[in-house]
């Protein structure tokens, strides 16, 4: 695999359908991204791998919905990792790149930064957010933490909450190729069954941890024999070819599917975005009253905010924010 061709892979998202069955699925590499959404921060290894699958399942599951706007994926949890959350943003135009950003709030004083990552969420719940934009009413699932990873907790979501058997087969670390520096990436493949002509209608609990529904509660006959099949091939997947780079995603559709006829589509790139701005932040602040704006003035006289996702620092002017700011000349 050639540089160029490593580099055309790296940050994008590239669809596929298996033609053999009514299976529909994802392949993402990210590089650049993943490096630059941690470098905001300085978080413990422990919390960035929680951040990177994150960040590398918004992107798979962000592509598959072809937003106009924004997916929000975000985990709560009781343990020391409190929140991660992350945001997709779909291309404004055809052809343009799609955005990521993604951040977490973890209690460093109760963080075992030995143990495996997913331990350290606890007792909590995975959250999909969709909002289309203006004129769209937005909408949420949800779905208890549940399985050994986040990936397994998605594959729950689509099944609870959207009645559609989903696989991700990701991996994500730091990866150094001879000669240069050590980096985040991270990759994966992401497998989901097209939704049925006749909805399917849960009549009790499904066999999954804790009463949720599995593929198994959902497909029969032909359709759970696909499904069994295509995730027996992505069984065999090794980590090196989810990752790369030395592997290009055709080629890895090739050698894992090559029976169930797999067939591409164009891939999306993806970039690190973030639409925080001043104007939005003195839209947040329009609910205080200039009592409150006082109790948040700095010793210095300047409100502070700070943007969890890019780090952007922002002062203002106590006096112009709030719904009882004083107008300026500019302002009007």
């Amino acid at each position: 695999m050639t540089l160029g061709s490593q580099l055309a892979w790296d940050d994008t998202v590239l669809p596929f359908q298996l033609d053999r069955s009514d299976i529909r699925g994802r392949v993402a590499r990210l590089d650049g991204v993943l490096e630059q959404v941690l470098r905001q921060h300085d978080y413990p290894p422990v919390i960035e791998a929680l951040v990177a699958e994150a960040a590398l399942l918004t992107a798979l599951i962000g592509q598959t919905i072809k937003l106009r706007w924004k997916l929000s994926l975000q985990v709560r949890g009781k343990g020391p990792a409190r929140l991660i959350a992350t945001d997709y943003y779909g291309p404004t135009e055809d052809g343009q790149p799609a955005r990521i950003r993604a951040y977490a709030s973890y209690d460093d004083e109760r963080l075992d930064h030995a143990a495996e990552p997913f331990s350290q969420i606890g007792e909590g719940y995975l959250a999909v957010l969709l909002d289309q934009g203006e004129g769209n009413v937005p909408y949420s699932g949800i779905t208890p933490i549940a399985g050994a990873s986040l990936s397994s907790c998605a594959e729950t979501y689509f099944a609870q909450s959207e009645q559609l058997p989903t696989r991700f087969a990701v991996t994500f670390g730091k990866s150094r190729m001879p000669g240069g520096v050590s980096h985040w990436r991270a990759g994966g493949v992401m497998l989901q069954h097209m939704p049925k002509a006749s909805p399917f209608v849960a009549s009790e609990g499904g066999s999954g941890e804790g009463g949720l529904l599995s593929h198994s509660d959902i497909l029969d006959g032909a359709e759970a024999e696909n499904w069994t099949r295509a995730n027996a091939l992505l069984d065999t997947v090794e980590e090196m070819e989810l990752i790369g780079p030395t592997v290009q995603p055709t080629e890895l559709l090739v050698r894992l599917f090559h029976e169930e006829e797999p067939r591409v589509f164009d891939a999306q790139p993806v970039r690190f975005g973030c639409t925080c701005s001043e104007a939005k932040v003195r839209n947040s602040l329009s609910i205080y009253s200039a009592k409150d704006i006082r109790h948040m003035t700095t010793p210095e006289g300047i409100v502070t905010a700070d943007c969890q996702f890019c780090g952007a620092h922002y002062e203002l002017d106590p006096l112009t924010v709030g719904f009882e700011a004083v107008k300026t000349p500019d302002a009007e």
